[in-house]
Protein backbone atom coordinates (compact mmCIF):
# COMPACT_ATOMS: atom_id res chain seq x y z
CA UNK A 1 0.00 0.00 0.00
CA UNK A 2 1.21 3.55 -1.11
CA UNK A 3 -0.34 5.20 2.40
CA UNK A 4 -0.05 6.11 5.27
CA UNK A 5 -2.42 4.39 8.14
CA UNK A 6 -1.84 7.16 10.69
CA UNK A 7 -1.58 5.08 14.49
CA UNK A 8 0.51 7.87 16.25
CA UNK A 9 -1.20 9.11 18.78
CA UNK A 10 0.15 12.16 19.94
CA UNK A 11 -2.63 14.90 19.92
CA UNK A 12 -0.88 17.46 17.40
CA UNK A 13 0.68 14.93 15.25
CA UNK A 14 -2.68 13.21 13.78
CA UNK A 15 -4.99 14.68 11.23
CA UNK A 16 -6.70 17.70 12.65
CA UNK A 17 -10.14 18.93 11.62
CA UNK A 18 -12.52 22.06 10.49
CA UNK A 19 -15.90 22.37 12.18
CA UNK A 20 -17.54 23.07 8.52
CA UNK A 21 -20.48 25.71 9.18
CA UNK A 22 -24.01 24.09 9.39
CA UNK A 23 -22.12 20.51 10.33
CA UNK A 24 -23.69 18.54 13.53
CA UNK A 25 -23.77 14.86 14.62
CA UNK A 26 -26.18 13.30 12.99
CA UNK A 27 -28.02 10.85 15.20
CA UNK A 28 -31.43 10.20 12.98
CA UNK A 29 -34.07 7.25 12.26
CA UNK A 30 -33.25 7.95 8.60
CA UNK A 31 -29.94 7.45 8.04
CA UNK A 32 -30.46 6.65 4.02
CA UNK A 33 -31.02 2.47 4.22
CA UNK A 34 -34.45 1.27 3.26
CA UNK A 35 -36.15 -1.53 4.78
CA UNK A 36 -37.59 -2.91 1.33
CA UNK A 37 -35.86 -4.75 -1.58
CA UNK A 38 -33.78 -2.68 -3.63
CA UNK A 39 -32.69 -3.78 -7.38
CA UNK A 40 -29.20 -2.06 -6.61
CA UNK A 41 -28.16 -4.62 -4.03
CA UNK A 42 -26.20 -7.10 -4.24
CA UNK A 43 -26.57 -10.01 -2.42
CA UNK A 44 -23.89 -13.27 -1.86
CA UNK A 45 -25.82 -17.13 -3.06
CA UNK A 46 -24.97 -17.70 0.71
CA UNK A 47 -27.82 -16.80 3.46
CA UNK A 48 -26.58 -14.10 5.50
CA UNK A 49 -26.27 -15.02 9.09
CA UNK A 50 -27.94 -13.44 11.69
CA UNK A 51 -26.60 -10.31 12.94
CA UNK A 52 -25.10 -10.06 16.72
CA UNK A 53 -27.57 -9.40 19.57
CA UNK A 54 -27.23 -6.66 21.18
CA UNK A 55 -25.11 -6.74 24.72
CA UNK A 56 -28.12 -6.52 26.87
CA UNK A 57 -29.32 -10.26 24.93
CA UNK A 58 -32.20 -8.96 22.65
CA UNK A 59 -31.71 -9.53 19.24
CA UNK A 60 -31.30 -6.12 16.83
CA UNK A 61 -34.80 -4.77 15.57
CA UNK A 62 -36.13 -5.81 12.05
CA UNK A 63 -35.94 -2.15 10.98
CA UNK A 64 -32.16 -2.32 11.53
CA UNK A 65 -31.62 -5.83 10.08
CA UNK A 66 -33.72 -5.11 7.39
CA UNK A 67 -32.50 -2.94 5.32
CA UNK A 68 -30.82 -3.01 2.45
CA UNK A 69 -28.08 -0.17 0.99
CA UNK A 70 -29.66 2.05 -2.11
CA UNK A 71 -26.24 2.66 -3.83
CA UNK A 72 -26.11 6.14 -5.94
CA UNK A 73 -22.83 7.80 -7.44
CA UNK A 74 -20.90 9.09 -4.53
CA UNK A 75 -20.56 12.81 -3.35
CA UNK A 76 -17.11 14.19 -2.56
CA UNK A 77 -15.66 12.81 1.07
CA UNK A 78 -17.20 14.39 4.25
CA UNK A 79 -14.75 15.75 6.12
CA UNK A 80 -11.72 16.25 3.59
CA UNK A 81 -11.62 20.16 2.18
CA UNK A 82 -10.72 19.71 -1.49
CA UNK A 83 -11.48 16.39 -1.93
CA UNK A 84 -13.27 15.63 -5.23
CA UNK A 85 -15.80 12.78 -5.97
CA UNK A 86 -14.20 9.09 -6.84
CA UNK A 87 -16.82 8.97 -9.50
CA UNK A 88 -16.18 5.93 -12.29
CA UNK A 89 -17.27 2.97 -10.92
CA UNK A 90 -17.75 4.21 -6.64
CA UNK A 91 -20.96 3.72 -5.57
CA UNK A 92 -22.08 5.22 -2.13
CA UNK A 93 -24.83 4.29 0.44
CA UNK A 94 -25.76 4.74 4.16
CA UNK A 95 -27.11 2.72 6.30
CA UNK A 96 -28.69 2.86 10.07
CA UNK A 97 -27.36 1.08 13.19
CA UNK A 98 -28.60 1.87 17.17
CA UNK A 99 -26.72 4.46 18.44
CA UNK A 100 -26.34 2.44 21.63
CA UNK A 101 -26.40 -1.25 21.23
CA UNK A 102 -27.03 -1.55 25.01
CA UNK A 103 -31.03 -0.55 23.86
CA UNK A 104 -31.19 -1.54 20.19
CA UNK A 105 -34.70 -0.40 19.51
CA UNK A 106 -33.85 3.43 20.60
CA UNK A 107 -32.28 5.96 18.43
CA UNK A 108 -30.45 5.36 15.17
CA UNK A 109 -27.00 6.95 13.70
CA UNK A 110 -25.98 6.86 10.02
CA UNK A 111 -23.37 5.03 8.81
CA UNK A 112 -21.46 5.36 5.36
CA UNK A 113 -20.28 3.01 2.82
CA UNK A 114 -18.94 2.78 -0.38
CA UNK A 115 -17.96 0.19 -2.87
CA UNK A 116 -16.79 -0.84 -6.64
CA UNK A 117 -18.44 -3.97 -7.41
CA UNK A 118 -16.77 -7.30 -8.30
CA UNK A 119 -15.70 -7.21 -12.09
CA UNK A 120 -15.88 -11.31 -12.41
CA UNK A 121 -19.58 -11.87 -11.40
CA UNK A 122 -19.42 -15.13 -12.28
CA UNK A 123 -17.07 -16.24 -9.88
CA UNK A 124 -17.78 -13.44 -7.41
CA UNK A 125 -16.62 -14.31 -3.78
CA UNK A 126 -18.51 -11.63 -1.58
CA UNK A 127 -17.98 -8.15 -0.02
CA UNK A 128 -14.14 -7.52 1.09
CA UNK A 129 -14.39 -4.81 3.50
CA UNK A 130 -11.24 -2.44 4.83
CA UNK A 131 -10.49 -0.28 7.68
CA UNK A 132 -6.94 2.00 6.87
CA UNK A 133 -6.53 2.60 10.30
CA UNK A 134 -6.14 5.94 12.24
CA UNK A 135 -8.49 5.54 14.45
CA UNK A 136 -10.52 7.84 12.54
CA UNK A 137 -9.75 7.37 9.07
CA UNK A 138 -12.42 7.92 6.13
CA UNK A 139 -12.55 4.86 4.32
CA UNK A 140 -15.05 6.27 2.13
CA UNK A 141 -12.48 8.61 1.10
CA UNK A 142 -9.22 6.44 1.46
CA UNK A 143 -10.48 3.41 -0.52
CA UNK A 144 -10.61 4.97 -4.61
CA UNK A 145 -7.12 6.22 -3.71
CA UNK A 146 -6.06 2.74 -2.74
CA UNK A 147 -8.07 0.78 -5.28
CA UNK A 148 -5.27 0.32 -8.02
CA UNK A 149 -3.30 -1.67 -5.50
CA UNK A 150 -6.47 -4.17 -5.18
CA UNK A 151 -7.00 -4.56 -8.93
CA UNK A 152 -6.91 -8.27 -8.77
CA UNK A 153 -9.09 -8.72 -5.34
CA UNK A 154 -11.82 -6.58 -7.04
CA UNK A 155 -12.03 -9.20 -10.00
CA UNK A 156 -13.80 -11.41 -7.58
CA UNK A 157 -14.39 -9.22 -4.61
CA UNK A 158 -17.03 -6.07 -4.02
CA UNK A 159 -15.02 -3.62 -2.84
CA UNK A 160 -15.97 -2.53 0.32
CA UNK A 161 -15.37 0.36 3.19
CA UNK A 162 -16.85 2.47 5.35
CA UNK A 163 -16.31 5.95 7.59
CA UNK A 164 -16.61 4.39 11.20
CA UNK A 165 -19.29 5.74 13.61
CA UNK A 166 -17.89 9.13 14.74
CA UNK A 167 -16.12 9.34 11.32
CA UNK A 168 -16.56 11.97 8.54
CA UNK A 169 -19.31 10.89 6.64
CA UNK A 170 -21.11 8.78 9.25
CA UNK A 171 -22.20 10.86 12.34
CA UNK A 172 -19.33 12.47 13.41
CA UNK A 173 -17.40 14.02 15.90
CA UNK A 174 -16.46 17.95 15.43
CA UNK A 175 -14.77 19.59 18.18
CA UNK A 176 -12.52 22.18 16.95
CA UNK A 177 -12.34 25.10 14.08
CA UNK A 178 -9.51 25.94 11.98
CA UNK A 179 -8.71 28.88 13.83
CA UNK A 180 -8.25 27.12 17.28
CA UNK A 181 -6.99 23.62 15.16
CA UNK A 182 -4.07 26.26 13.42
CA UNK A 183 -3.61 27.93 17.49
CA UNK A 184 -2.95 24.03 18.97
CA UNK A 185 0.16 23.80 17.16
CA UNK A 186 1.29 26.47 19.30
CA UNK A 187 1.06 25.10 22.18
CA UNK A 188 4.42 23.52 23.55
CA UNK A 189 3.67 19.68 23.74
CA UNK A 190 7.02 18.94 25.57
CA UNK A 191 6.52 21.72 28.66
CA UNK A 192 9.69 22.57 30.42
CA UNK A 193 7.85 24.66 33.15
CA UNK A 194 4.81 24.84 35.15
CA UNK A 195 3.22 27.37 32.82
CA UNK A 196 3.40 25.40 29.86
CA UNK A 197 2.63 22.38 31.83
CA UNK A 198 -0.35 24.04 32.56
CA UNK A 199 -1.21 25.40 28.65
CA UNK A 200 -0.60 22.17 27.27
CA UNK A 201 -3.34 20.35 29.69
CA UNK A 202 -5.89 23.33 29.26
CA UNK A 203 -5.55 22.79 25.28
CA UNK A 204 -6.14 19.37 25.77
CA UNK A 205 -9.18 19.76 28.18
CA UNK A 206 -10.33 22.40 25.84
CA UNK A 207 -10.49 20.04 22.77
CA UNK A 208 -12.11 17.19 24.98
CA UNK A 209 -14.87 19.99 26.11
CA UNK A 210 -15.21 20.91 22.35
CA UNK A 211 -16.01 17.73 21.46
CA UNK A 212 -18.37 17.74 24.50
CA UNK A 213 -20.41 20.47 23.15
CA UNK A 214 -20.57 19.97 19.48
CA UNK A 215 -20.80 15.94 19.51
CA UNK A 216 -21.86 15.17 23.18
CA UNK A 217 -24.74 12.80 21.63
CA UNK A 218 -22.22 10.70 19.60
CA UNK A 219 -19.22 10.76 21.68
CA UNK A 220 -20.15 8.25 24.46
CA UNK A 221 -20.33 5.62 21.79
CA UNK A 222 -17.77 6.02 18.94
CA UNK A 223 -15.66 2.89 20.69
CA UNK A 224 -13.93 0.14 18.37
CA UNK A 225 -16.51 -2.62 19.97
CA UNK A 226 -19.46 -0.73 18.67
CA UNK A 227 -17.61 -0.27 15.60
CA UNK A 228 -16.82 -3.69 15.16
CA UNK A 229 -20.83 -4.65 15.85
CA UNK A 230 -21.43 -1.95 13.00
CA UNK A 231 -19.38 -4.38 11.17
CA UNK A 232 -21.14 -6.92 11.63
CA UNK A 233 -24.75 -5.39 10.83
CA UNK A 234 -22.80 -3.92 7.16
CA UNK A 235 -21.97 -8.02 6.66
CA UNK A 236 -25.30 -8.73 7.36
CA UNK A 237 -27.17 -5.69 4.85
CA UNK A 238 -24.49 -6.30 2.24
CA UNK A 239 -25.81 -10.56 2.09
CA UNK A 240 -22.73 -11.76 3.11
CA UNK A 241 -22.73 -15.06 5.70
CA UNK A 242 -19.50 -14.22 6.65
CA UNK A 243 -17.19 -10.96 6.75
CA UNK A 244 -14.25 -11.07 4.91
CA UNK A 245 -12.29 -8.41 5.86
CA UNK A 246 -8.92 -6.66 4.99
CA UNK A 247 -7.40 -4.05 8.46
CA UNK A 248 -4.49 -2.08 8.32
CA UNK A 249 -2.68 -0.73 11.56
CA UNK A 250 -5.71 0.26 13.54
CA UNK A 251 -7.67 -1.75 11.46
CA UNK A 252 -5.99 -4.64 12.71
CA UNK A 253 -7.21 -3.99 16.34
CA UNK A 254 -10.72 -3.29 15.14
CA UNK A 255 -10.59 -6.99 13.30
CA UNK A 256 -9.16 -8.72 16.21
CA UNK A 257 -12.11 -7.32 18.60
CA UNK A 258 -14.46 -8.56 15.56
CA UNK A 259 -13.44 -12.11 15.78
CA UNK A 260 -13.59 -11.93 19.45
CA UNK A 261 -17.27 -10.78 19.59
CA UNK A 262 -17.95 -12.84 15.87
CA UNK A 263 -15.46 -15.83 15.77
CA UNK A 264 -18.55 -17.67 13.81
CA UNK A 265 -19.35 -14.92 11.86
CA UNK A 266 -15.21 -14.50 10.87
CA UNK A 267 -14.58 -15.32 6.69
CA UNK A 268 -11.07 -14.52 5.19
CA UNK A 269 -9.75 -11.81 7.90
CA UNK A 270 -6.51 -10.52 7.03
CA UNK A 271 -4.36 -7.96 9.29
CA UNK A 272 -1.28 -6.03 8.00
CA UNK A 273 0.58 -3.25 10.52
CA UNK A 274 -0.44 -4.73 13.59
CA UNK A 275 -0.94 -3.35 16.87
CA UNK A 276 0.00 -4.73 19.70
CA UNK A 277 -3.24 -6.17 21.87
CA UNK A 278 -1.27 -6.61 24.99
CA UNK A 279 -0.15 -2.61 25.29
CA UNK A 280 -2.54 -0.59 27.69
CA UNK A 281 -3.12 3.08 27.15
CA UNK A 282 0.78 3.58 27.91
CA UNK A 283 2.15 0.95 26.55
CA UNK A 284 1.25 1.76 23.41
CA UNK A 285 2.70 5.28 23.18
CA UNK A 286 6.16 3.78 24.25
CA UNK A 287 5.64 1.15 21.72
CA UNK A 288 5.42 3.79 19.21
CA UNK A 289 8.40 5.58 20.64
CA UNK A 290 10.17 2.42 19.95
CA UNK A 291 8.83 1.76 16.40
CA UNK A 292 9.51 5.50 15.17
CA UNK A 293 13.10 5.54 16.71
CA UNK A 294 13.84 2.51 14.88
CA UNK A 295 12.96 3.56 11.92
CA UNK A 296 14.92 6.88 12.17
CA UNK A 297 17.71 4.33 13.67
CA UNK A 298 17.76 3.10 10.04
CA UNK A 299 16.95 6.09 7.91
CA UNK A 300 20.45 6.90 9.01
CA UNK A 301 22.12 4.10 8.72
CA UNK A 302 21.05 3.90 4.83
CA UNK A 303 22.66 7.25 4.65
CA UNK A 304 26.43 6.16 5.77
CA UNK A 305 25.28 8.02 9.34
CA UNK A 306 25.65 6.85 12.41
CA UNK A 307 22.11 6.35 14.50
CA UNK A 308 23.36 8.15 17.55
CA UNK A 309 24.62 10.89 15.83
CA UNK A 310 21.48 11.24 13.56
CA UNK A 311 19.37 10.87 16.44
CA UNK A 312 21.42 13.61 18.68
CA UNK A 313 21.23 16.05 14.98
CA UNK A 314 17.58 15.54 15.13
CA UNK A 315 17.08 16.20 18.69
CA UNK A 316 19.29 19.28 18.87
CA UNK A 317 16.85 20.82 16.15
CA UNK A 318 13.62 20.29 17.72
CA UNK A 319 15.29 21.91 20.86
CA UNK A 320 15.82 24.40 18.96
CA UNK A 321 12.70 24.65 17.57
CA UNK A 322 11.39 24.47 21.33
CA UNK A 323 13.03 27.88 21.88
CA UNK A 324 12.22 29.89 18.61
CA UNK A 325 10.66 28.31 15.71
CA UNK A 326 11.81 28.64 12.19
CA UNK A 327 10.30 30.81 9.44
CA UNK A 328 8.68 29.10 7.23
CA UNK A 329 6.68 30.19 3.97
CA UNK A 330 3.56 31.47 3.25
CA UNK A 331 4.29 33.43 6.48
CA UNK A 332 4.02 30.68 8.94
CA UNK A 333 6.23 29.19 11.49
CA UNK A 334 7.84 25.71 12.36
CA UNK A 335 7.51 24.90 15.70
CA UNK A 336 8.79 21.61 17.38
CA UNK A 337 5.92 19.52 17.50
CA UNK A 338 5.12 20.37 13.72
CA UNK A 339 8.84 19.68 13.02
CA UNK A 340 8.22 16.20 14.72
CA UNK A 341 5.18 15.34 12.67
CA UNK A 342 7.17 16.46 9.50
CA UNK A 343 9.83 13.53 10.45
CA UNK A 344 7.19 10.62 11.39
CA UNK A 345 5.27 11.56 8.39
CA UNK A 346 8.67 10.84 6.59
CA UNK A 347 9.37 7.62 8.52
CA UNK A 348 5.80 5.82 7.35
CA UNK A 349 7.53 4.98 3.74
CA UNK A 350 10.86 4.55 2.88
CA UNK A 351 10.03 5.74 -0.09
CA UNK A 352 9.60 9.41 1.54
CA UNK A 353 13.05 9.26 3.81
CA UNK A 354 14.64 11.40 0.28
CA UNK A 355 11.99 13.91 1.91
CA UNK A 356 13.33 14.10 5.09
CA UNK A 357 17.37 14.33 3.93
CA UNK A 358 15.74 17.41 1.65
CA UNK A 359 13.42 19.04 4.90
CA UNK A 360 16.23 18.90 7.52
CA UNK A 361 19.21 20.37 5.43
CA UNK A 362 16.84 22.76 4.78
CA UNK A 363 15.94 23.21 8.40
CA UNK A 364 19.52 23.39 9.10
CA UNK A 365 19.67 26.83 6.67
CA UNK A 366 16.99 27.89 8.61
CA UNK A 367 14.76 27.49 6.33
CA UNK A 368 11.56 25.35 7.79
CA UNK A 369 9.24 25.20 4.66
CA UNK A 370 10.14 21.96 3.51
CA UNK A 371 9.39 20.25 6.64
CA UNK A 372 6.15 22.36 7.35
CA UNK A 373 5.01 20.91 3.98
CA UNK A 374 5.65 17.77 5.24
CA UNK A 375 3.72 18.51 8.65
CA UNK A 376 0.46 19.72 6.38
CA UNK A 377 0.35 16.69 4.14
CA UNK A 378 -0.05 14.62 7.42
CA UNK A 379 -2.32 16.92 9.10
CA UNK A 380 -4.22 16.81 5.96
CA UNK A 381 -4.17 20.82 6.04
CA UNK A 382 -5.05 22.33 2.74
CA UNK A 383 -3.52 25.31 1.28
CA UNK A 384 -6.21 27.76 2.28
CA UNK A 385 -5.50 26.41 5.94
CA UNK A 386 -8.92 23.84 6.04
CA UNK A 387 -8.21 20.92 8.16
CA UNK A 388 -9.86 17.35 8.04
CA UNK A 389 -11.39 15.42 10.51
CA UNK A 390 -9.52 12.94 11.07
CA UNK A 391 -7.85 14.06 14.62
CA UNK A 392 -11.34 14.71 16.33
CA UNK A 393 -12.27 11.16 15.26
CA UNK A 394 -9.15 9.48 16.32
CA UNK A 395 -8.75 10.95 19.63
CA UNK A 396 -12.79 10.26 20.42
CA UNK A 397 -12.33 6.83 19.18
CA UNK A 398 -9.02 5.78 21.55
CA UNK A 399 -10.49 7.99 24.73
CA UNK A 400 -14.35 5.75 24.10
CA UNK A 401 -11.91 3.05 24.30
CA UNK A 402 -8.81 3.49 27.12
CA UNK A 403 -10.50 3.45 30.25
CA UNK A 404 -6.56 4.98 31.77
CA UNK A 405 -6.37 8.39 32.10
CA UNK A 406 -3.03 9.43 33.83
CA UNK A 407 -1.82 12.57 34.96
CA UNK A 408 0.74 15.02 34.22
CA UNK A 409 2.11 13.44 37.68
CA UNK A 410 2.04 10.13 36.89
CA UNK A 411 3.77 11.15 33.59
CA UNK A 412 6.58 12.86 35.24
CA UNK A 413 7.47 9.97 37.84
CA UNK A 414 6.54 6.77 35.86
CA UNK A 415 6.89 7.91 31.91
CA UNK A 416 8.88 10.62 31.18
CA UNK A 417 12.50 8.91 32.13
CA UNK A 418 11.81 6.00 30.19
CA UNK A 419 9.93 6.88 27.26
CA UNK A 420 13.70 9.53 26.52
CA UNK A 421 15.36 6.48 27.28
CA UNK A 422 13.69 4.41 24.45
CA UNK A 423 13.61 7.50 21.84
CA UNK A 424 15.18 10.99 23.15
CA UNK A 425 13.47 12.51 19.70
CA UNK A 426 9.61 11.18 19.82
CA UNK A 427 9.91 9.94 23.56
CA UNK A 428 9.44 13.23 25.21
CA UNK A 429 6.80 13.92 22.97
CA UNK A 430 4.96 10.53 23.15
CA UNK A 431 5.49 10.93 26.78
CA UNK A 432 3.24 13.56 27.63
CA UNK A 433 0.98 13.26 25.35
CA UNK A 434 0.07 10.30 27.39
CA UNK A 435 -1.17 12.82 29.98
CA UNK A 436 -2.85 15.09 27.27
CA UNK A 437 -4.56 12.59 25.07
CA UNK A 438 -7.61 11.81 27.08
CA UNK A 439 -6.98 14.98 29.48
CA UNK A 440 -10.34 15.48 31.61
CA UNK A 441 -12.18 13.37 28.77
CA UNK A 442 -16.22 13.87 29.34
CA UNK A 443 -16.27 10.19 28.24
CA UNK A 444 -15.30 7.26 30.42
CA UNK A 445 -12.91 4.47 28.42
CA UNK A 446 -14.15 0.90 27.68
CA UNK A 447 -10.97 -1.16 28.46
CA UNK A 448 -7.49 -1.69 29.82
CA UNK A 449 -6.67 -3.76 27.10
CA UNK A 450 -8.39 -4.86 24.01
CA UNK A 451 -10.01 -8.69 24.08
CA UNK A 452 -8.58 -10.21 20.48
CA UNK A 453 -9.23 -13.94 21.66
CA UNK A 454 -11.31 -15.82 18.64
CA UNK A 455 -11.79 -19.57 19.72
CA UNK A 456 -13.83 -21.06 16.95
CA UNK A 457 -12.48 -18.74 14.09
CA UNK A 458 -10.90 -19.56 11.02
CA UNK A 459 -7.17 -18.52 10.33
CA UNK A 460 -6.76 -15.14 10.12
CA UNK A 461 -3.51 -13.72 8.46
CA UNK A 462 -1.38 -11.17 10.71
CA UNK A 463 1.63 -9.57 8.93
CA UNK A 464 4.72 -8.00 10.92
CA UNK A 465 6.64 -5.55 9.68
CA UNK A 466 10.12 -5.99 11.00
CA UNK A 467 11.32 -1.86 10.11
CA UNK A 468 7.11 -0.48 10.55
CA UNK A 469 7.87 2.65 12.51
CA UNK A 470 3.77 2.75 13.82
CA UNK A 471 2.99 -0.62 14.93
CA UNK A 472 6.27 -2.43 15.81
CA UNK A 473 7.18 -6.24 14.56
CA UNK A 474 6.30 -7.64 17.86
CA UNK A 475 2.34 -6.42 17.82
CA UNK A 476 1.87 -8.90 15.23
CA UNK A 477 3.66 -11.93 17.22
CA UNK A 478 1.53 -10.59 20.37
CA UNK A 479 -1.87 -10.66 18.12
CA UNK A 480 -1.34 -14.26 16.75
CA UNK A 481 -1.00 -15.59 19.76
CA UNK A 482 -4.08 -13.39 21.38
CA UNK A 483 -6.28 -14.72 18.90
CA UNK A 484 -5.60 -17.86 20.05
CA UNK A 485 -3.90 -21.29 18.55
CA UNK A 486 -5.23 -22.51 14.99
CA UNK A 487 -6.41 -18.74 14.77
CA UNK A 488 -3.14 -16.66 14.28
CA UNK A 489 -1.39 -17.74 11.07
CA UNK A 490 1.75 -15.13 11.61
CA UNK A 491 3.73 -13.83 8.15
CA UNK A 492 7.16 -12.09 9.07
CA UNK A 493 8.19 -9.62 6.60
CA UNK A 494 11.18 -7.67 6.35
CA UNK A 495 11.08 -4.36 5.30
CA UNK A 496 11.10 -0.70 6.78
CA UNK A 497 7.24 0.16 5.96
CA UNK A 498 4.42 0.57 8.40
CA UNK A 499 2.82 -2.71 6.76
CA UNK A 500 3.84 -4.62 3.68
CA UNK A 501 1.01 -5.43 1.63
CA UNK A 502 1.51 -3.62 -1.61
CA UNK A 503 5.25 -3.24 -1.26
CA UNK A 504 6.18 -7.03 -0.57
CA UNK A 505 5.63 -8.71 -3.69
CA UNK A 506 5.98 -11.85 -1.24
CA UNK A 507 3.41 -10.70 1.27
CA UNK A 508 0.82 -9.57 -1.53
CA UNK A 509 1.17 -13.06 -3.20
CA UNK A 510 0.71 -14.72 -0.15
CA UNK A 511 -2.51 -12.39 1.10
CA UNK A 512 -3.87 -12.56 -2.69
CA UNK A 513 -3.57 -16.45 -2.52
CA UNK A 514 -5.83 -16.57 0.90
CA UNK A 515 -8.15 -13.38 0.30
CA UNK A 516 -8.88 -15.49 -3.41
CA UNK A 517 -8.39 -19.54 -3.31
CA UNK A 518 -8.46 -19.86 0.58
CA UNK A 519 -4.82 -21.09 0.69
CA UNK A 520 -3.24 -20.50 4.18
CA UNK A 521 0.35 -19.89 4.34
CA UNK A 522 2.39 -21.58 7.00
CA UNK A 523 2.36 -20.27 10.18
CA UNK A 524 5.71 -18.28 10.85
CA UNK A 525 6.43 -17.77 7.20
CA UNK A 526 9.20 -15.00 6.16
CA UNK A 527 8.92 -12.87 3.37
CA UNK A 528 12.55 -11.10 2.69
Amino acid sequence: MRAVRRRFRAGALVAAAVLLAGTAVSCTDDGGGTTGPSPDATRSSAPPSSPAASPSGGALPASVTGQLPVWRPCKAPAGDPGADAPGGRWQCASIRAPLDYATPDGETMSLALIRAEATDEKRRIGSLVFNFGGPGASGVGALPGFAEDFTQLNERYDLVSFDPRGVAGSSSVVCRDDRETEASHRVDNTPDSPAEERAFLADSAAFGAGCAQRSGKVLPHVSTANTARDMDLIRHVLGDAELHYFGFSYGTELGGVYAHLFPKNVGRLVMDAVVDPTADFAGGARNQALGFQRALDNYFTSRGTSAKDGTAEVAALLKRLDGKPLPASPGRELTESLALTAVVFSLYSEERWPLLTEGLAAAERGDGTKLLDLADSYNSRDAEGRYSTKSHSQRAISCADARARPTADDVKSRHLADFTRVSPVFGPYLAWDVAGWCAQWPVKGTWEKPQVSAKGAPPVLVIGTTGDPSTPYEGAQRMAEGLGAGVGVLISSKGQNHGSYGFSPCVTRLVDAYLLSGKVPKNGTTCG
